[in-house]
């Protein structure tokens, strides 16, 4: 597996402050999508609408002239020369500009789910500091408690533990 899929490191997560380790204020807000994302999906689809629209027009043009020089064979044999090209030029630029749409929206879907396994694993382990502070401060109660001559079996019941855990 190549360097470039890992996971970083604990120290890259803590510098990054758009995951949430960062303090309240110094935070960066949540992945929304920039209001710029807005403007740029419409000049995508500006741009199909021009070609389509293009080639609408010299289509026309062409089927205008076939009329205006009197339908022969030869002219229709000609128009379809005309045609076929630019029909196959407009559907390759559809198909080429969807495979890059995927291909954009298949990259932002696996980086948000990078950061969201970031954040999970961030998560995980200070649930796991959590875990052994807790258990870190049963094991002091129970050894207070028996020091003490106190009978620690209903303390150990209560957390749950197996009867050798202490």
């Amino acid at each position: 597996m190549s360097d470039a899929y890992t996971r970083p490191i604990e120290t890259e997560l803590m510098e990054d402050p758009g995951l949430g380790n960062a303090p309240e204020s110094e935070a960066a807000p949540t992945a929304q999508p920039a209001p710029a994302d807005a403007p740029h999906a419409w000049s995508r689809d500006l741009r199909f609408m021009l070609v389509v629209l293009t080639a609408i027009v010299v289509l026309f043009l062409a089927f205008a002239l076939l009329i205006a020089f009197s339908p022969t064979g030869e002219a229709i044999s000609a128009l379809a020369i005309i045609a076929a090209p630019i029909a196959t030029m407009v559907a390759a630029y559809y198909g080429i500009s969807l495979a890059l749409r995927q291909v954009r929206d298949a990259r932002e879907a696996a980086e948000a789910a990078e950061a969201r396994a970031r954040a999970a694993e961030a998560s995980a382990r200070e649930s796991d500091s959590w875990a052994a502070q807790m258990e870190s401060g049963l094991r002091v109660a129970v050894a207070k408690l028996r020091s003490a001559g106190q009978n620690t079996r209903d303390v150990e019941r209560a957390a749950g533990t197996p009867d050798e855990f202490f």
